[in-house]
């Protein structure tokens, strides 16, 4: 064995290579080979617009919603809440769509009180927002409470001691710690909500507001021109979605320096 490389070195770059040659092979040939016009042109750009901006809008709303369960989960066992806040990574994502259609449906309650107030899901940004929110918060929740659970709890028995709840221990000591990781969190679950297809699909396949009024996001975009122009506009639009993904994922582990494997140095 040589500077450690040996046979587990060997399969992890094997598997690893499974992983990134397809991604590979998009890029070379979506903007080497094919480069195609369309897979650049102001439709595809619009796409990718609308699914940046409901990604972002979508992982501001986990952060704010699911970060007090990512500390409670990480400090207190809760086996049932952990089975509840991983249901939307364990069922196919048209259900979700589904279920949404039945929530804003104006044949529920739910529905009708929606459009009483003017919140209407199917076709809209709140919809594909809510979607996104909804498929991608289970990753935010898994990577924030293996972050929390990983921190030296002290500091925070310090300021429970002197009379600070559990609650404002997680906003004036935990997150101000561990800013970069809450956000290398998000910016992971935010890669994962501009991924989605499937719920979006359902409920919002395009959208029907200023200024995204017709627009689809990205990867239902992608799926329209495949099915109508077959392969090479779709491997261009691919191409171009992959790149701005990576900036994503890439920002996202170098705002998580000091995480590895999923879990974080004690004390930092």
């Amino acid at each position: 064995m040589k500077n450690g490389r040996d046979a587990l070195w060997a399969i992890s770059v094997l598997t690893i290579a499974l992983i990134s040659v397809p991604i590979a092979l998009i890029l070379i040939y979506g903007f080497a080979i094919y480069h195609d016009a369309a897979g650049f042109g102001d439709t595809v750009i619009k796409a990718i617009a609308l699914t940046l901006f409901t990604s972002s809008v979508s992982v501001a709303i986990v952060f704010l919603v699911f970060t007090p369960l990512s500390y409670e989960l990480a400090r207190k066992t809760h086996r049932g809440l952990e089975a509840i806040a991983d249901i939307p990574a364990s069922i196919p994502h048209p259900i979700v769509g589904i279920a949404l259609l039945i929530l804003g449906s104006p044949f529920t309650p739910t529905g009708r009180f929606l459009e009483s107030i003017g919140f209407d899901f199917f076709d809209t940004i709140q919809g594909m927002i809510i979607a996104l929110s909804f498929v991608s918060a289970p990753i935010y929740i898994r990577s924030m409470q293996s972050a929390i659970f990983s921190r030296n709890e002290y500091p925070e028995l310090l300021a429970q001691s002197l009379g600070a709840s559990r609650l404002r221990t997680l906003y004036s000591v935990v997150l101000p710690a561990m800013s970069r990781q809450a956000i290398a969190s998000a910016l992971t679950s935010m890669s994962r909500a501009m991924s989605e297809f499937g719920s979006i699909a359902i409920i919002a396949y395009y959208v029907t507001q200023y200024p995204f009024s017709g627009v689809s996001a990205a990867s239902v975009l992608i799926y329209q021109y495949y099915g109508y122009f077959g392969p090479g506009v779709a491997i261009t639009a691919s191409a171009l979605m992959i790149l701005f993904s990576l900036v994503i994922l890439l920002t996202g582990r170098i705002m998580g320096f000091g995480q590895r494997g999923g879990r974080m140095e004690n004390g930092n």
